[in-house]
């Protein structure tokens, strides 16, 4: 089992609700020259319909043969299955390098290989680096482009984003009782036991376990310094464990609590199943959700593939396989969802250990499906995420605006979500 723990940093997150290298040996360069047939290079092409239509690019990049990717751990979002899916359909090679790798590593890596055959087609980072990078990637509109909420796009298509998650607790429900707030972890049966997922100035995990923290203190994602606080305490009290956690430390017991994603949580406990009672709970009042951004490397060895693969996971079949490893999507629409699955939502307060994936549609005001919610019909009153979920598109525009959603929609009472306008101008 490869540890993934440290492989995201700069995440753009929604809170609470606030919304909240490489260097050595390189091989000779290749020179990129890929051209869909009727089409633009695919270096320059800026949609399929540009590259002289699907069955081109498809075919440009079956002859490329191969796509690089970078800092994609299997058990991370399901991403195993969707890079054998990849190349199962199109036989082409995905070479996935540096699984473990951050963010700003993926961007480091593209700057110390330009020019190589090696260097990463695609990335897949936190919005932070996304923004400060915006220069490295090349605009590009999947097909279903019009499915994704135009505040989580950047609107030429150079980045966009792709799945998202809530802050969590997992713990062994075996060595310690089943914690309601974040401010339990203090008390004394958590002693030597409470795990963070990676460093927090690096790893946007880490970083947004001290949010939820803050938030738990009567923070906000613009003070978090009672999350800091929160942590100092945790320490002086003996909780705190500084180890980094990993699928292999939470399976030999050695980190019993771990602040991660709930994805990543629910996908341990599936994972132990028969040896372990691992669990996951979003605690009551400290709600912070993040999302991932896409983007191609405007310098891609595999041009073709690396847009390929941005299609590839924009597709029904892409988003079932990361709605599969339990996180939200984004595109609107009647899109398919794993068949006979459904959730209750990362509601505040929730135990996260069973099945999280979303299986049920919920309809909205204007007729049309989103995925990411369940249907609110089976919904206990008062039980919603702060009467919100991350992946409802609706009420994410509406907060951009700073204007209330429409009524009799799902909306947070409180809360605000940096677009991609207001990201890459900060």
């Amino acid at each position: 089992m490869k540890p993934r723990m440290i492989r995201r940093s700069g995440v753009a997150a929604l809170a609470a609700v606030t919304l909240i290298g490489i260097a050595a040996c390189s091989p000779p360069t290749k020179t990129t020259t890929s051209t869909s047939a009727g089409g633009a290079k695919a270096s320059s092409a800026t949609s399929a319909q540009a590259a002289g239509g699907m069955a081109a690019l498809v075919a440009a990049a079956k002859k490329e043969g191969t796509l690089n990717v970078i800092a994609l751990p299997p058990d991370w979002a399901n991403y195993g299955a969707i890079i054998k899916g990849f190349q199962a359909k199109y036989g082409i090679k995905v070479n996935s390098s540096q699984p473990d790798a951050s963010s700003a590593d993926e961007i480091a890596a593209a700057k110390n290989l330009k020019g190589q055959s090696n260097a990463p087609d695609v990335f897949d980072v936190g919005g932070t680096v996304a923004s400060a990078n915006a220069a490295m990637f090349a605009p590009y509109k999947v097909s279903t482009f019009n499915d994704i909420p135009s505040l989580l796009k950047d609107p030429s298509g150079l980045a966009v984003s792709d799945y998202g998650g809530y802050m969590s607790i997992g713990y062994d429900a075996g060595k310690v009782p089943a914690p309601k707030m974040v401010a339990d972890l203090l008390k004394p049966a958590y002693k030597g036991k409470v795990a963070l997922n990676g460093d927090p100035t690096k790893a946007g995990s880490g970083f947004s376990g001290v949010v939820m923290a803050a938030l738990s203190q009567g923070g906000t994602a613009n003070d978090i310094s009672p999350g800091v606080a929160f942590f100092k305490a945790l320490k002086t009290a003996g909780n705190f464990l500084p180890v980094d956690p990993t699928p292999a430390t939470i399976e030999s017991g050695q980190t019993p609590v771990v602040f991660d994603w709930d994805y990543l949580n629910v996908a341990q406990g599936k994972k132990l199943t028969g040896k372990m009672n691992w669990k996951t709970v979003v605690p009551a009042g400290a709600v912070v959700g993040g999302y991932y951004e896409q983007a191609i490397n405007k310098n891609a060895p595999n041009p073709a593939a690396a847009r390929l693969w941005e299609e590839y996971l924009y597709s029904d079949a892409g988003q079932n396989l990361w709605l599969q490893g339990g996180a939200r999507l984004l595109r609107r629409g009647p899109e398919p969802v794993a068949p006979g699955r459904r959730t209750t939502g990362a509601r505040s307060g929730d135990d996260r250990s069973g099945d999280h994936r979303q299986g049920r549609l919920c309809r909205i005001a204007s007729g049309r499906r989103n995925t990411g919610v369940p249907d609110q019909s089976t919904e206990p009153e008062g039980k919603r995420l702060s009467d919100g979920q991350l992946g409802q598109s609706h009420w994410l525009s509406a907060l951009a605006a700073r204007r209330p959603p429409a009524a009799g929609r799902w909306a947070p009472c409180s809360a605000s979500c940096p677009s991609w306008r207001t990201r890459r101008s900060s």
